[in-house]
């Protein structure tokens, strides 16, 4: 049986902690009770409003053991869940590719190799590894070397074919930002190029390299001009074989770096494995991106980290590119087609109604960036109840810390949570467990989003507008806050 409580009938007598005026952050003082408020704001309504939110507050608490939802807010809406959408997305590849799964990366011939001459094509083949960087290109130009091929007769071509290309995560994001890069089926450096600038009298000298912990070698398929002006600081232009940028010389000050986004991800890993096998001798032609699946000998092969280790780094870290490919992975695994980022996240929502039985999981992507998914709290907190009885995902997930009324971390709290958060420009969300200090386990999912003020925002300032640092500071307060009010009202 599930115990929904409605908007107007919510617990009241919350104690001095949840008054409008005092601190969020503390845990009621007095036992709590239901009590009907007739056509008075409820307990957690009054709650809500003391966060000072625009916009709109959603949330589901459910028991863990039972699957009973404690307590819903506002359920019935789906709001975007930010980066909290990679729970789900971890939950779908557990499920599809497996804990154990890991992604290859391989060096294919497909001609004899005679006297150390590889007479035919030499393929660097992607498949799909999120993770491949600088370092693990530079050991497979090593391999190379050292399984007797010194030079290379036919083409060099990279095979990018495994998943769909697509230019970037969420176009609406601004064109320079490196957590929204372009996506194919290999990647490098979470496709980001290093673009790092000095002064120099009057002048500014400028590099662009892919590097790593190992390695630094630069790059010719991108390309930097610094150009007499304060605005815009970055413009971007796609060539045929190059992605080429400008910056503003008002912006760059006496020096500084940022990562880049990548939209040439075939070239960029081609460009750099170029370089990585001259240093071991070996001379390539002009990289040739290739969508044709390629045949011939394997003779180098790079395996990724097993998927349970990728996605602990995608929740830690809140790698978009990670949850993109594993998630498009996954749903070319499933037998899908997709040829962009919202045909692969529709295989996901259909893949939720038929595990979970949810029907409000309406993501357009894997990672949360693009701000048209939905999710309602209580289908992401059902998926959860279900992945806590196989002890799938908690394990993956970032310890979550609770902070006292300066906003400090309380060592030793007695409410232990594992979560995912989610943030965008004026949206919010944080899901997943916690333990009482009764030893209770709930899972949770909390979503806020004031979209009407986020769709005035300018796509040339997403990166950091107005209002948004302060609001979404005002909307951990409150997600802390509830997680509190949870631990006193279930702790037993």
């Amino acid at each position: 049986m599930v115990d929904r409580i409605s908007r107007r009938l919510f617990l009241g007598g919350l104690g001095a902690s949840l008054i409008p005026g005092t601190s969020l952050a503390q845990a009621p003082l007095v036992s709590l009770r239901p009590q009907a408020r007739g056509p008075q704001l409820s307990g957690v309504e009054r709650f809500i409003k003391a966060a000072g939110l625009r916009g709109d507050v959603v949330f589901a608490v459910a028991d863990v053991k039972t699957g009973a939802q404690l307590e819903a807010f506002g359920d019935e809406k789906g709001l975007p869940p930010a980066s909290v959408a990679k729970a789900m997305t971890a939950l779908y590849a557990l499920d599809v590719l497996g804990p154990t799964h890991r992604f290859e990366t391989t060096l294919m011939a497909n001609g004899p190799i005679e006297n150390g001459i590889l007479k035919g094509d030499l393929i660097l083949v992607g498949g799909g590894d999120p993770l491949l960087d600088t370092d693990a290109l530079a050991q497979m130009a090593a391999n190379l070397r050292k399984v007797g091929v010194t030079e290379v007769r036919g083409a060099f071509k990279v095979y990018d074919g495994a998943l769909p290309y697509i230019f970037s995560v969420d176009p609406g994001q601004p064109d320079h930002v490196g957590y929204s890069p372009a996506i194919s089926g290999i990647s490098l450096n979470f496709n980001r190029v290093h673009f790092e600038w000095k002064r120099e009298a009057t002048s500014y000298d400028v590099t662009m390299d892919a590097r790593s912990a190992n390695y630094t070698p630069s790059v010719e398929m991108a390309r930097m001009r610094v150009k007499d002006r304060q605005l815009p600081i970055y413009t971007y232009e796609a060539s045929a074989r190059q992605d080429r940028w400008t910056v503003a010389k008002g912006a760059l000050g006496k020096g500084g770096a940022r990562w880049l986004p990548v939209r040439k991800p075939a070239l960029y890993a081609g460009d750099v494995f170029k370089t990585l096998a001259r240093v071991n001798g070996i001379v390539l032609g002009r990289v040739q991106v290739t969508t044709e699946t390629p045949r011939g000998d394997v003779l180098v092969l790079h395996q990724s980290d097993s998927l349970d280790s990728i996605l602990r780094g995608m929740l830690k870290y809140s790698t978009n590119l990670t949850a993109e490919m594993v998630g498009l992975a996954a749903s070319v695994a499933r037998g899908a087609a997709p040829n962009s980022l919202a045909d692969s996240a529709a295989e996901m929502n259909r893949w939720a109604a038929e595990t979970y039985g949810v029907e409000g999981v309406a993501m357009v992507d894997h990672s949360g960036l693009g701000d048209a998914s939905r999710m309602k709290p209580g289908d992401l907190v059902a998926a959860l109840v279900a992945a806590r009885k196989t002890g799938a995902l908690r394990p993956l997930l970032k310890p979550f810390s609770l902070t006292d009324a300066n906003g400090k971390p309380i060592k030793d709290h007695p409410i232990r949570v594992d979560a995912k958060t989610g943030t965008l420009n004026f949206v919010s969300g944080l899901g997943g467990f916690l333990t009482t200090a009764g030893g209770s386990d709930l899972a949770f999912a909390i979503f806020t989003a004031d979209m009407d003020h986020r769709a005035t925002i300018p796509r040339e300032a997403r990166e950091r507008p107005d209002g948004a640092r302060s609001w979404n500071r005002r909307s951990r307060k409150l997600q802390r806050a509830l997680i509190e009010r949870w631990g006193a009202l279930y702790g037993s």
